[in-house]
């Protein structure tokens, strides 16, 4: 695949100034505050069939209280307090099958996320989360991108990023987690809810030792509508192309959801990479979050990779950078 972006050494300094609603903290406070505190409905060992591997049907509030659902995987036996990765999974993505990646077998406890009214592009057997308060306008293509996008209060991403936020402080307080060695980790959208989860977590008081975003989504998002004609980024343009009056309306409410403002807010180490032929998440809207990430910070970058990015590749430098810090 082609490069098409800046030049690499140019994509290392590109820091531009991004826009950002005035009111991003307090909406973000409120956000979080407007419910009670996170507790865990339902929590049950299934029958996962890997020997290794223990796994749990987790149900927790998430925003508004609604049920969500997520996969709790440690190894056979553990009993804690273990290192915790909490995963984040990609546009359409879920958490699919109890079918446990590489984090268990490593040695952590490991969390995936269901994403509310999400999963199409991954099959299951099991009970996936619904989200009870759909807002699509009507105007942009069906899907997580564009529902509610001409409201901050009702956009989408303001309920996943909520349940994710919710989720980490779950697991801040669950008996089989290490509190002082929990990550989060991700790619394209996981990888923005990493970031999310990252610069919010300072706010509620959680002290992560890390996060993992790959070739993350929702980053510089004014320069990837208008650099990239792929979904979802495209999604954005339609619905403007459709509702011309409401161009200003979407531009305020993406300006409290852009990844680099959370980013510039975190304070734990993080490892992100990048994939210089990504033309879903074009690279220079990475290294804008990369550049303006509030923590230490380094990148590993794959240039002739799509958004698939840089794959077992990635795991494998992953699992190095979380052993030094464990």
């Amino acid at each position: 695949m082609a490069q098409y972006d800046l030049p690499l050494e140019d994509l290392r300094t590109y820091a531009p100034e991004i826009p950002e609603a005035p009111s991003f903290d307090q909406f973000w406070a409120t956000t979080l505050a407007a419910d009670e505190p996170v507790s865990i409905i339902a929590e049950t060992r299934i029958d996962n069939r890997q020997r290794q591997i223990d796994t749990y049907d987790l149900t927790f509030t998430g925003f508004g209280l609604a049920p969500v659902k997520a996969w709790l995987h440690v190894p056979a036996g553990a009993r804690g307090p273990l290192p915790t990765v909490i995963q984040y999974h990609g546009y359409a993505g879920s958490r699919g099958m109890p079918l446990a990646p590489v984090y268990a077998s490593a040695g952590f406890a490991h969390l995936e996320l269901d994403s509310r009214g999400q999963g199409w592009s991954r099959p299951t057997l099991f009970d996936r989360t619904a989200d009870p308060h759909p807002s699509a306008g009507g105007f942009g293509p069906p899907g997580p991108m564009t529902d509610g996008l001409d409201d901050p209060d009702a956009y989408y991403y303001r309920r996943l990023i909520t349940d994710a936020v919710r989720l980490l402080q779950l697991a801040a307080g669950h008996p089989v987690v290490d509190p002082e060695r929990l990550f989060v980790a991700g790619a394209s959208q996981g990888g923005y809810l990493t970031l999310a989860a990252a610069g919010l977590a300072p706010s509620v008081g959680i002290p992560l030792a890390g996060a993992l975003p790959d070739v993350a989504f929702m980053c510089h998002i004014r320069r990837a509508v208008g650099l990239t004609d792929d979904a979802p980024f495209s999604d954005v343009a339609r619905f403007i192309r459709a509702a011309p009056h409401l161009e200003d309306a979407v531009w305020h409410t993406l300006s409290h959801f852009d990844g680099v403002s959370f980013g510039r807010r975190a304070e734990c180490p993080a490892l992100f990479s990048v994939a210089l032929a990504d033309t879903i998440c074009p690279p220079s809207t990475v290294f804008a979050a990369h550049n303006h990430y509030g923590g230490q910070r380094d990148i590993v970058v794959y240039p002739h990779s799509g958004h698939e990015g840089g794959q077992d590749v990635q795991t494998w430098h992953q699992l190095a950078w979380l052993a030094d810090r464990i």
